[in-house]
């Protein structure tokens, strides 16, 4: 079975965490095995799926776990030299208590740091344009009034603008392409951030690459004169409520938060824009909205970008007359754009399939028969949205208390 993108993204996404838990309590070998298991969910969708548009970004994520890896099998072999068996490693389970008793410190190799923190982010001119991102329109509103005319005629705004933006909503909607659009319309770096992965780095250093990360956007932007934007996407992973919080998380928010007022208060006003995306706006602290002036909920997409997603997915496709995307439209209501992708991909397999099947299919003119409009109903009766109508609600709700645009 085929999965879908979603799905392998969820799956890295769960697995991710749980390693960046046990990362952060010194359980190295239990981490290692889940970036492992991470880093083969994303390779796997960007082997299934080579033309997915955020590939990219996952192959980053994909390299920065792998690299995380790296870095706790040479804290083992360190550890090793010094006396400790793997034995001794899987009965201690090297938890920061362990760790005291035994006097070792959590060591980390400090040559790599600066290309492991180089692993956590992308750095690029994105080549992306408006019509790319479907829909939308208030959200795109919002975006331009806040990043793209201040960066074009900064005289125009002498009380300034809203240098932090928050984007929510359900995953899938186009919170990554909309920031990226942003940056290709004011020919800015995007600066692609991964939040849990930077909160997973090493033990007491979270805060230190908070700090890091903005110098380096700051540099950037103050060595070129180009507008930075930057992306931190899973923002929850810094910014959320945690029952149990330990300091090391509190000084990685209070430091966030010293950055953030940082470039609002700054008197030159440089163009440094921070955006945080979030599927979970409800687990962000109340304190730090404020520094979201924008809040900006990324709907679900409407009937007409639903007709405009599949036009747009299915003009490489051998279509069959009975084909009509206005009643397949209406079929999906409900379905985020990633989920629509997703059924137009299921039908081009269904066909494809069918021909291999028949043993046709290395016969040189063999094609596959066009895709009919039954084929998407029958898709569309075994693939439901990966949204569902308990979470449009929690973001409505919360949309009615905080949504700024």
């Amino acid at each position: 079975m085929i999965l879908a993108p979603q799905e392998l993204e969820n799956s890295a996404s769960k697995y991710a965490a749980e390693a960046i838990r046990l990362d952060s309590q010194g359980s190295r070998l239990k981490a290692i095995q889940f970036y492992q298991r991470a880093i083969e969910a994303l390779n796997k969708l960007i082997q299934i799926y080579p033309e997915y548009k955020l590939n990219k970004i996952y192959l980053e994520r994909s390299n920065a776990y792998l690299n995380r890896i790296k870095s706790l099998q040479m804290s083992n072999v360190l550890e090793d030299e010094e006396g400790k068996s793997d034995e001794d490693l899987v009965g201690n389970d090297l938890d920061r208590s362990s760790d005291k008793k035994t006097g070792n410190e959590f060591k980390k190799p400090k040559e790599s740091l600066g290309e492991e923190f180089d692993s956590l982010i992308m750095q690029e001119k994105p080549k992306i344009s408006w019509k790319e991102v479907i829909g939308l329109d208030d959200a795109k509103r919002a975006i331009r009034e806040s990043i793209v005319y201040p960066t074009k005629r900064s005289d125009l705004f002498p009380l300034g603008w809203p240098r932090g933006l928050l984007l929510y909503g359900p995953p899938g909607c186009g919170k990554t392409l909309l920031a990226a659009a942003a940056a290709a319309e004011i020919e800015g770096y995007f600066v692609n951030v991964d939040a849990s992965a930077m909160m997973s780095k090493w033990l007491g250093e979270a805060e230190k690459n908070v700090s890091k990360l903005f110098k380096m956007a700051n540099k950037l932007y103050e060595s070129e004169n180009i507008p930075v934007l930057l992306f931190i996407d899973e923002i929850d992973s810094l910014l959320g409520t945690r029952n149990g919080e330990v300091g090391g998380e509190i000084r990685v928010k209070n430091q966030f938060l010293t950055e953030m007022d940082g470039i609002s208060n700054k008197s030159k006003n440089p163009k440094l824009y921070v955006i945080g995306a979030t599927n979970k706006p409800w687990s962000l602290e109340a304190g730090f909205l404020r520094r979201f002036q924008k809040r900006i909920y990324v709907t679900l997409p409407d009937n007409d970008s639903r007709n405009y997603l599949f036009k747009q997915y299915t003009a490489l496709l051998k279509k069959d007359k009975t084909l009509k995307i206005e009643e397949l439209s209406k079929l999906v209501q409900g379905y985020s754009a990633s989920d629509i992708k997703d059924i137009c991909q299921a039908a081009q397999l269904r066909v494809v399939n069918e021909l291999f099947e028949s043993g046709k299919a290395m016969e040189s003119e063999s094609n596959p028969r066009p895709i009919s409009m039954n084929d998407f109903k029958e898709i569309i009766k075994i693939r439901k949205s990966t949204i569902s109508i308990d979470m449009i609600r929690a973001y409505m709700r919360w949309s009615e208390q905080f949504k700024a645009l």
